[in-house]
């Protein structure tokens, strides 16, 4: 007896990518075959516009005629999105009260890819030596080496025109070549270079192999101190789902890190894995996502962006550094990658592991509740110690006028030069200065666009606002007494730090490690080779460094500023103060030399410095965890904000005062607000905020819903709703 053939689906609910739409009804065409998941053109008035199948049948209640709905044009030759992909997009939606095509549109984040393979023509640079060098020229020669891309994309890698290149091309110094757009990546073999794990190790790794082997849903928190070989540890949980055949996911918080997990990766698997971030050439994105489509990608290491995509046969997912805030978006879809990624799993009925040296107190709290498996590695890997950490009052021991370095610290830094022995600075600020002002008037140069001072960043010789990206040249006169050369730099940055230390260390190779020096892949690998082998003696570095890096000869840590991040009102400052300077630490002595930790500081009394002096963490996560629970913050409790902004200041705050006007009054839930928010003017934008404070029982998101959803406003005011946020700037 035949089974029954399941009948071809007459019409579908379709989400499209247009602001004010959603999930629309069209009619599948006789002979055209797609499920739930598969991507099409479809028609919306005169255009064409790309959509997801979301479901069979049209919307419920609907008694419009099928004959009457628009056809679908075409389906797309991409494989359609698995359903537990779909779902997830579903609760990223629901949960952080976004569009549900907005939340999508990260899923089909490579619009090339979502056409057919074939080749395409790609150049770069041959021997031939040019008769005549022109600057730009000059510079593309210079920028290009090794590099094969498309025009385009080698244009903006080097700085220069496409017609620059395409003269290039034409006089021989650039050829062509043909290239598969799809060609498969080398797999990676689990059985490679297999290391030899401690105890610890070897039971937590087994312990996460396990649920991979029995493909089930099981977050782990693999809690392990600085340099105890936590990746060693998921490593081999990664070969165990490479061996069944199936699929890896590994989430980086920063750019800058995944060149040095590359590397390691390579040498322990014996191939690369395929990347994944904002700095990708369109070809490579496009490439690396069809490649997850069909199974082909077997293991990707990635940005928070990676989650959303639409992976084959998905057996693991891995959060290295998950306490780190850069895995929560601040605009567009306000989401928090570690959060989803354990979601994600749940949806794929797949082990997910959050690793980390100092986790957030949230990720504590599921492991004490027994929702999530706690794995501890107390120990450093290789019978290296923990490094010893020394305050340096600054009450005591002022630095000398116009330094920022203390004599203590100085003494170190000239100790370790003498033994051939790295240091690592750290101060949380980029730029030379935070703010510059005239020594005449006092007038302070602030950005046009946000109420933020400009920070003096002499290597690029610019002003530059950190928040919009706003930049000019230092003016040769005040622009308000119009005073000469009276400008004067105030408070540390990175780069004055580096100068002090030429002062201090005339001889030192001093580098400068931030996002505007290591702000692509290949910078920051150059920095990694550099400093592993002995190319540098003194790191100036900002939270950049905090994590990831492993430097044998690094043996002294001098934080320059341990009070900083305690300023500010951030609600999670001291959690966030305590996490940035015990990873700082974790660089120092990682290999066989011991390594010292000077932390500077006004305030040695703070609950952060002592806990981070005796290496106490249990005790400031106790404390914590107590001040947290009085507060009803999380984990205790919920916080939601609400943004409201315009280019107009009097409708920014108008229309907060309506928002205001109209909240609800639950003995569950607290509203604070509205209130200028502490960065009043954003990138042009007059804001207001919100604070709600919730019961860990009460339903938020429907509760801002019912409040929020009925309000009308002008077309140029925007109301954000950030759920769990982060920053409260």
């Amino acid at each position: 007896m035949n089974a029954a053939k399941t009948p071809p689906i007459k019409a579908c609910r379709c989400l499209v990518f247009n602001p004010g739409l959603e999930v629309l009804d069209y009619r599948v065409p006789a002979g055209m075959t797609l499920v739930p998941g598969s991507v099409v053109v479809a028609p919306l008035g005169p255009r064409q516009i790309i959509g997801i199948v979301w479901d069979e049948g049209r919307l419920p209640g609907n008694d419009y005629p099928l004959a009457k709905l628009r056809p679908l044009l075409s389906v797309l030759p991409v494989p359609p999105l698995p359903a537990p992909l779909r779902r997830l997009i579903e609760w990223t939606a629901d949960y952080y009260l976004a569009p549900l095509s907005q939340v999508a549109r990260m899923a089909l984040s490579s619009s090339a890819a979502l056409q057919g393979g074939g080749m395409i023509t790609e150049y770069r640079l041959t021997d031939k030596q040019p008769d005549r060098v022109t600057p730009q020229r000059a510079q593309a020669i210079e920028r290009l080496a090794g590099q094969q891309a498309t025009i385009r994309e080698l244009a903006t890698i080097a700085g220069v025109s496409d017609a620059v290149l395409r003269g290039m091309v034409g006089a021989g110094l650039m050829e062509a070549v043909r290239v598969d757009s799809d060609r498969p990546y080398p797999e990676p073999d689990p059985d490679h270079a297999v290391p030899d794990l401690n105890p610890g190790q070897a039971e937590a790794a087994e312990r996460i192999i396990d649920a991979v082997r029995t493909r089930h849903f099981q977050p782990f928190l693999l809690d392990g101190v600085t340099g105890s070989g936590k990746t060693e540890t998921y490593a081999e949980a990664i070969a165990a789902a490479l061996t069944m055949g199936r699929q890896v996911l590994v989430l980086l918080p920063e750019i800058a890190l995944t060149q040095n997990f590359l590397a390691r990766f390579e040498a322990r698997f014996g191939a690369a894995p395929v990347a994944w971030h904002s700095s990708l050439k369109a070809s490579e994105r496009r490439r690396a996502w069809r490649h997850v489509a069909d199974g082909g990608a077997k293991v990707v290491v990635g940005a928070r962006s990676a989650l959303f995509l639409p992976f084959a046969n998905l057996g693991l997912i891995v959060v290295d550094e998950a306490h780190e805030i850069a895995f929560k978006q601040d605009d567009g879809v306000r989401y928090n990658a570690r959060d989803v990624a354990v979601m994600r799993a749940r949806f794929e009925s797949v082990p997910v592991v959050l690793a980390s040296a100092t986790p957030a107190l949230e990720s504590l709290a599921m492991a004490d509740a027994g929702r999530y498996e706690r794995l501890v590695l107390p120990d450093r890997f290789g019978g290296a110690q923990m490094p010893d950490i020394q305050i340096v009052d600054l009450r005591d021991h002022p630095p000398e006028r116009g330094r920022w370095i203390a004599p203590p610290l100085v003494k170190a830094l000239e100790e370790r030069a003498k033994r051939g022995e790295q240091s690592l600075l750290f101060l949380n600020r980029r730029g030379y200065a935070p703010l510059t002002l005239c020594r005449g008037c006092g007038y302070r140069f602030c950005c046009p666009n946000c109420s933020a001072w400009l920070v003096e960043h002499r290597l690029s010789r610019r002003l530059a606002c950190h928040h919009c990206g706003h930049e000019v040249p230092p003016p040769p006169v005040c622009p308000e007494c119009g005073e000469p050369d009276c400008l004067v730099a105030c408070g540390p940055g990175v780069e004055r730090i580096a100068d002090e230390l030429a002062e201090i260390l005339p001889e030192a190779r001093v580098i400068v490690a931030t996002s505007d020096t290591l702000n692509s892949p290949e910078k920051a690998a150059e920095f990694v080779e550099l400093a592993t082998n002995g190319g540098v003696d003194v790191i100036v570095g900002t939270q950049l460094v905090t994590k990831g890096f492993h430097f044998p000869d690094l043996t002294l840590v001098g934080v320059i500023d341990a009070d900083m991040g305690l300023e500010g009102g951030d609600l999670r400052a001291a959690e966030r103060t305590y996490q940035q300077i015990a990873q700082v630490a974790g660089r120092a002595g990682r290999g066989e030399k011991p390594g010292e930790v000077l932390l500077q500081t006004r305030h040695p009394e703070a609950a952060v410095i002592a806990a981070l002096a005796s290496g106490d963490r249990d005790a400031f996560y106790a404390a914590e965890t107590e001040a947290r629970r009085d507060a009803c913050a999380p984990p205790f409790g919920r916080w939601a904000a609400i943004i409201v902004s315009s280019e107009d200041e009097a409708e920014a705050k108008e229309a907060a005062r309506g928002i205001g006007g109209t909240r609800p009054v639950l003995d569950d839930v607290a509203i604070m607000g509205p209130a200028p928010a502490p960065l009043s003017l954003l990138r042009g934008r007059y804001r207001y905020r919100f604070l709600v404070n919730a019961r860990r029982s009460s339903d938020l998101q429907t509760v801002l819903r019912d409040w929020l959803a009925p309000l009308k406003f002008p077309q140029g005011v925007r109301v954000a709703v950030d759920i769990d946020p982060y920053s409260f700037v």
